[in-house]
C-alpha cells in the first residue's frame, strides 16, 4: 500500500491507476466527498498540510507520494528523519516548491529562464526595474499560483505601484515579459536506478492563464526536442530526483525557456491516460510502489486534451446536458472528477481524442475541428 498526500483530482487519477496495478492507495485529505476519498476504500481525514495526518498515513503505507507541492518540507523532514520515505525525496522537492527558489535553481545551472526579479515584502521604496524591462510584465507568487491564481499582468508604472503598495504574505517575483511562438511541456519520471523515461513533449494552449487544451506530440523541431529532453534529464540528475516531474517551456524569438517546474503528475500530461502505453499516473505509482517501470509510448498518431472548467451559475445548459451531449460524441473519452459543486473556472474533469492523422498540419486541424465540437457543448469559463 502507499500513501498519497492530497485527495484533489491527481489524487483520483493515482487511485484509479493504483488499482489497474492492484496497488492500494490511501489518501489524507479533509473530506469523504473529495475526488480520491471518493475512489479509495481508505482514508486519512486530515488536511493534506498537517504532519499529523501524514504520520498517521505513514502507519498505513509502505512510501508516500504528494498530489501537489504545497508541503512543509520542514515538518516532513521530522517524520523523514524517524524513517518515513517519501518520493520525490524531500530534499529533491525543496528548491521545487516555490517558484523564486526554482528561478534560482535554474539560474545556479545556468538553464535558461525568463528574466526575474524578487518583489520586496515591505520596504520597496529603491526598488528599481532594469533599464531593458518594458511593461507589461508579470508577476507571480512565489508559492500556492494555480490555474491563473497568483498571477498578475502589470501593464504601466501606476499599476506597479499599486501591486507593490498592496499588503502581501507571500513573496512575488516579477517576470520580463516573454513573447513566444509556443508553451511546450514535458513529464518525465525517474526511477530509482537513475533512469529517466519522457511521455512525448506536447504543446499546451491557455486561457485566461489557465490551460485549455493541449496537443500531443507538439510539432517542434528534432533540436528542441532534444534540448527540452536534455534540459529535463539534468534537472532531474542533479536534484537526484525518483517520481514524476513536469517543466513548461516558453519556445520562440528567445529561444528555449523554462518557465515552471512542478514536481508531480499534471495537467499538462492528462492526455497520456488515454494515449499512452503508461500514464504519468501509471509511471508514479511503479515507482513509489517498486514495481518495474514500463517506458511509456504513444499508442495513436497523437491525441487532444480538453479541461472542462466550472460555468457561471446562470449557464444556459445544465451540467448533466453537457456531459451527456460530450459523451455521445465518438472517441471521445471523458473523465469526471465527481466535485461536489460547478464552480466557475474550477476543474471539473477533462476530455482526450486520439488523432489519427499522421501529419502534424492535418493532425492539428483535425484536433481543431473536434476542439470546435467540445467547445460547442462545454464553452471555456
Amino acid at each position: 500500500m502507499i500513501g498519497v498526500v492530497g485527495g484533489g483530482q491527481l489524487a483520483m487519477l493515482l487511485v484509479e491507476a493504483g488499482k489497474k496495478r492492484d496497488v492500494e492507495v490511501v489518501v489524507q485529505t479533509a473530506a469523504k466527498t473529495d475526488p480520491a476519498a471518493k475512489k479509495t476504500n481508505q482514508v486519512i481525514l486530515i488536511e493534506p498540510t498537517n504532519p499529523v495526518g501524514t504520520k498517521l498515513l505513514a502507519e498505513k503505507s509502505r512510501l508516500i507520494t504528494f498530489e501537489n507541492e504545497w508541503v512543509d518540507i520542514s515538518s516532513l523532514l521530522t517524520l523523514e528523519n524517524k524513517g518515513v520515505s517519501f518520493v520525490p525525496r524531500l530534499q529533491s522537492i525543496k528548491p521545487l516548491i516555490n517558484k523564486i527558489a526554482q528561478r534560482e535553481l535554474l539560474n545556479s545551472f545556468d538553464i535558461p529562464c525568463p528574466a526575474w526579479l524578487p518583489i520586496p515584502l515591505k520596504d520597496f521604496s529603491d526598488f528599481e526595474l532594469p533599464e531593458d524591462w518594458r511593461f507589461p510584465l508579470m508577476a507571480k507568487a512565489a508559492k500556492g499560483g494555480y490555474d491563473g491564481k497568483g498571477t498578475e499582468i502589470i501593464k504601466n508604472h501606476h499599476q506597479l505601484r499599486e501591486f507593490l503598495l498592496v499588503d502581501k504574505q507571500e513573496q512575488w517575483l516579477l517576470e520580463k515579459w516573454v513573447s513566444f511562438d509556443k508553451e511546450l511541456s514535458i513529464v518525465c519520471s525517474r526511477d530509482s536506478k537513475g533512469i529517466v523515461r519522457s511521455l512525448p513533449i506536447v504543446e499546451t494552449y491557455q486561457s485566461k492563464q489557465v490551460c485549455d487544451w493541449v496537443l500531443a506530440p507538439a510539432d517542434i523541431d528534432h533540436d528542441v526536442d532534444r534540448m527540452v529532453r536534455n534540459i529535463s534529464s539534468s534537472l532531474l540528475a542533479e536534484l537526484d530526483y525518483v517520481g514524476v516531474i513536469a517543466i513548461e517551456f516558453f519556445y520562440g524569438p528567445e529561444g528555449l525557456l523554462v518557465n515552471e517546474i512542478a514536481p508531480r503528475t499534471h495537467n499538462s500530461g492528462h492526455f497520456s491516460i488515454d494515449a499512452c502505453s503508461s500514464s504519468q499516473f501509471d509511471q508514479q505509482i511503479c515507482i513509489t510502489s517498486g514495481l518495474d517501470v514500463p517506458t511509456p509510448e504513444m499508442i495513436a498518431n497523437g491525441a487532444l486534451m480538453v479541461n472542462l472548467l466550472g460555468l457561471p451559475s446562470n449557464h444556459p445548459i445544465q451540467l448533466s446536458e453537457r456531459l451527456d451531449g460530450l459523451r455521445s460524441i465518438p472517441g471521445l473519452n471523458v473523465h469526471w472528477y465527481e466535485k461536489e459543486e460547478e464552480k466557475k473556472g474550477r476543474k471539473l474533469g477533462h476530455v482526450t481524442y486520439l488523432l489519427k492523422n499522421e501529419d502534424a498540419l492535418t493532425r492539428k486541424k483535425e484536433a481543431l475541428d473536434i476542439l470546435k465540437n467540445i467547445r460547442s457543448i462545454w464553452p471555456t469559463s
